[in-house]
């Protein structure tokens, strides 16, 4: 079963049709909030709201491993994890939608993996490709099909948050090879390959990062709202073909 991680933007899936809402109880405390079950076109499909249903959990305190698990728990088999970003490269531009295939995590003190405390066993993965070759491939294949254009591959830099990053930590995620920047891509993608879920992320560029394009002197927060307004319309039509493969 899919199962879709909202983030800034998308709190709710509008063509979705609940049928009802879970309440789940983790091993590792609450998830963000209740997962909405229920079906796009035939598809039965789990949706989770990754800041809470009311955009009110940071990034760094979002508690990533409770809410795999849960969906995890639920019947879920893969994830696309939806979320907002900023755009390092001049070319990748506020509305824009990218596919990204490696991640460099610049996050901090966050519960990454599902194997620690006492007696737990080491537990290595391999983190090579950190993103699902089968899940990526879905999704540029429904992205085709909805006839919305996705950029194929790119960079991730997760940061700590909440902030947004400075006109030098832009430029040093750069040279480190970062195309993207945001705060929620790890430790999600590393927690979901521990317990064998096909993941991929589809990232919404909602502004230039800082010191780049109109985001030179002071990223202009006032716009985002209706950069992801409409990109999250096409992020939906290309969910929708997902869930007709």
């Amino acid at each position: 079963m899919l199962a879709i991680i909202g983030g800034s933007g998308l709190t709710k899936l509008a063509n979705l049709e609940v049928s009802r809402r879970l309440a789940a109880r983790t091993p590792y405390g609450d998830p963000s909030g209740a997962i909405t079950c229920g079906k796009i076109g035939k598809s039965d499909v789990l949706f989770l709201a990754r800041h809470g249903y009311g955009h009110t959990i940071p990034p760094h305190e979002v508690n990533y491993r409770a809410n795999l698990w849960a969906l995890k728990d639920a019947g879920a088999d893969s994830v696309v994890s939806v979320a907002s970003v900023g755009g390092i490269r001049n070319d990748i531009w506020p509305g824009a939608i990218l596919l990204p295939h490696q991640v460099i995590d610049y996050t901090w003190g966050r519960a990454s993996t599902f194997f620690e405390g006492p007696g737990a066993p080491v537990n290595h993965i391999d983190f090579t490709e950190p993103y699902s070759r089968v899940m990526r491939a879905r999704l540029l294949n429904a992205a085709a099909a909805a006839g919305e254009r996705v950029t194929d591959g790119g960079v991730y830099a997760a940061t700590q948050g909440p902030r947004l990053e400075t006109a030098a930590e832009i430029h040093r995620l750069e040279r480190d090879g970062a195309d993207i920047v945001g705060m929620t891509g790890m430790p999600e993608a590393a927690l979901a390959r521990e317990i064998g879920l096909e993941y991929a992320a589809l990232t919404v560029v909602a502004n230039y990062a800082a010191g780049r394009g109109d985001s030179e002197h002071a990223v202009p927060l006032d716009k985002i709202g209706a950069v992801l307004e409409e990109a999250m319309g096409r992020v939906r039509r290309i969910i929708e073909k997902l869930c007709e493969q």
